[in-house]
């Protein structure tokens, strides 16, 4: 059975909001993740995660009605959404222990592409000035940051291009499936389809989490699951073309954070991408 939906107005604003929080979970899922991949495998980890998330998203289940509101009427969709998000993810993870952060993060945003393209595609939305000089600064932005030389391409890099395609065609699913179904639906059964997707690899490279280790994974599980209501709400409140560029806020974030923690420096580039990254996302929200 399809659930009611409120239907909420556009706003710019409050997408803005919810992508404030989407990032600040991002930020520390990134630390959390290179952390843990010291010592677990990648499906080990993201078992784990959907597994604890479940647990941790009851709060919200139960304000939503319980397991008996948790019904979709798109059962397919929701299965082929995951499916391919659950494979991005592992590429993601997967990409930290191949290849430099910097190189996961500017690959990781050739997603806004991807996403724009298939929401055109697929959900008929429209590309206006605004919204592709707020993709074309942000890339810009980006690769101003990381400054790419010329060396081959690596396999981690070919992975990490693969997960930014999926990681785009997943968000165009979610802004499908909100047309239908609640954030809080739709979070449950990412969590328990991963769970099952990932059950038996994650038994076979099973290792048992120290006691260091453990405190990465609840932050993960939070993270992850969170992360994933913050964006599904900002996904209700503007279009997917409009909410992602905003997502290039990552990047100098991820730049800043990694001189705080892990002494990485932060250059006169990352301060000129940055000023690119935020004139883009504010023109966007402006014109928009």
């Amino acid at each position: 059975m399809t659930q009611s939906l409120v239907v909420v107005p556009p706003s710019n604003a409050r997408a803005a909001g919810w992508m404030a929080g989407w990032l600040t979970l991002m930020l520390v899922l990134l630390v959390a993740g290179r952390e843990a991949t010291r010592e677990l495998s990648v499906f080990q980890i993201m078992e784990m995660r959907s597994v604890i998330g479940l647990f941790m998203l009851y709060p919200l289940i139960h304000l939503n009605g319980g397991l008996a509101n948790m019904k979709t009427a798109r059962p397919l969709q929701h299965i082929g959404r995951n499916v391919v998000h659950y494979a991005a993810q592992y590429g993601w993870f997967l990409a930290l222990t191949l290849i430099p952060l910097a190189q996961v993060v500017a690959i990781e945003f050739t997603m806004p592409i991807w996403t724009a393209l298939l929401a055109v595609s697929f959900l008929g939305e429209r590309l206006n000035v605004w919204k592709i000089l707020a993709i074309i600064l942000g890339l810009v932005g980006v690769l101003i940051i990381v400054q790419p030389g010329a060396a081959q391409v690596s396999p981690g890099q070919l992975i990490m291009v693969l997960a930014a395609i999926g990681f785009g065609a997943a968000i165009v699913m979610v802004k499908s499936l909100t047309r239908t179904d609640s954030v809080i639906v739709i979070i449950f059964w990412m969590l328990v389809i991963q769970s099952l997707i990932g059950l038996i690899p994650a038994l076979y490279y099973w290792h048992t989490p120290s006691a260091h280790v453990w405190p990465w994974i609840l932050v993960i599980a939070f993270c992850g699951t969170y992360s994933h209501y913050c964006f599904a709400q900002a996904m209700r409140y503007a279009d997917a073309t409009v909410v992602v560029p905003m997502d290039f806020l990552r990047v100098p974030l991820s730049a800043t954070l990694g001189w705080l923690l892990y002494s990485e420096r932060l250059d006169a580039a990352t301060i000129a991408g940055a000023a690119l990254i935020l004139t883009g996302n504010l023109l966007n929200l402006k014109r928009s």
